[in-house]
């Protein structure tokens, strides 16, 4: 990044400006309910979503991709189709803070899966910091002391696949177009959607389907005002400021969904954004970025 172009407070500006895009996201689909299945919102979302994938057509048409990147596209496809749906199917089970805080484990995820695909190698100081995650998230758990929902599993599981699917977009956005890397990825999610959204399908309402739309809107705003914040300043800067995005989300679920204020999914989500951003600082000071802001791997 060109030094004389960043600017610290624009980045944190346009990185929070994204926090507020995703967590109106989680609250449209808090405000949809379960009455669609979680399969179908997933589809229809990335079905009326791909009106954006329109400038993206050219670069996708002119790609030239052989059985390997096509597979790997596939494979993409597949582990951010199981993330997106039972992200979703989480979201009608738990509250709007637990899903957010468990999100940022996407990136603790990344940096473990990045050892066995990438040939990382985890320094000391990493292992610690992971530790110190695996200790926030059984913080927002509780086992034994707490009856676990499916969507807390599904929560674990959806910060899994996001993570392997972020790594193989680092894989293939070294070899073709970031554009190509982003279509690809709208058109295989809804590819792989559609047989699970049909097979439980069930009618929406006019209404639904703009909640939908919306959502598909505040997903991409939140994309590219991302974009705008890693343009603007180093990801060390940006990445503290998506602890906004917990704090939006436990006054939202209180203010607007009843949902009351779990001092330890707090403290668990600190601690886990805590272990992020010092992992994101080490691998600032080695010059070599593997791990993702705890954004980039959003559905």
């Amino acid at each position: 990044m060109d030094q004389s172009t960043q600017s610290p407070g624009r980045g944190i500006f346009w990185m929070a400006v994204t926090g507020l895009c995703f967590v109106a996201v989680t609250a449209l689909v808090k405000v949809l309910g379960g009455r669609i299945p979680a399969s179908e919102q997933a589809f229809l979302r990335y079905l009326l979503g791909l009106v954006f994938l329109i400038p993206m057509w050219p670069a996708m048409r002119a790609a030239t991709l052989d059985a390997r990147l096509w597979r790997l596209f596939g494979l993409r496809g597949v582990l951010h189709t199981a993330g997106v749906t039972l992200w979703f199917y989480a979201m009608t089970r738990i509250p709007i803070a637990e899903v957010t805080a468990m999100n940022y484990l996407n990136p603790v995820y990344v940096t473990i899966l990045a050892v066995f695909l990438l040939g990382e190698r985890l320094a000391m100081r990493r292992i610690a910091a992971i530790c110190a995650a695996v200790i926030g998230a059984l913080l927002i758990l509780r086992p034994g002391f707490r009856e676990l929902d499916p969507g807390h599993f599904a929560m674990l599981l959806t910060a899994l696949f996001f993570a392997g699917s972020y790594l193989l977009a680092k894989i293939l956005s070294g070899e073709v177009p970031a554009s190509v890397v982003v279509g690809f990825l709208s058109v295989t999610v809804t590819i792989g959607l559609a047989p699970l959204a049909l097979s439980v399908w069930v009618w929406p309402t006019p209404a639904e389907l703009g909640i939908l739309f919306a959502v598909a809107c505040f997903a991409t705003a939140g994309h590219f005002t991302m974009t705008l914040a890693f343009a603007a300043a180093p990801v060390t800067v940006t990445q503290p400021v998506t602890f906004l995005q917990l704090v939006w989300s436990v006054a939202l679920g209180a203010l607007f969904f009843a949902e009351p204020v779990d001092p330890w999914v707090i403290l668990g989500g600190s601690i886990i954004l805590s272990a992020v951003v010092f992992i994101t600082w080490r691998e600032h000071r080695l010059k070599k970025r593997v791990t993702p802001a705890v954004s980039e791997t959003k559905h």
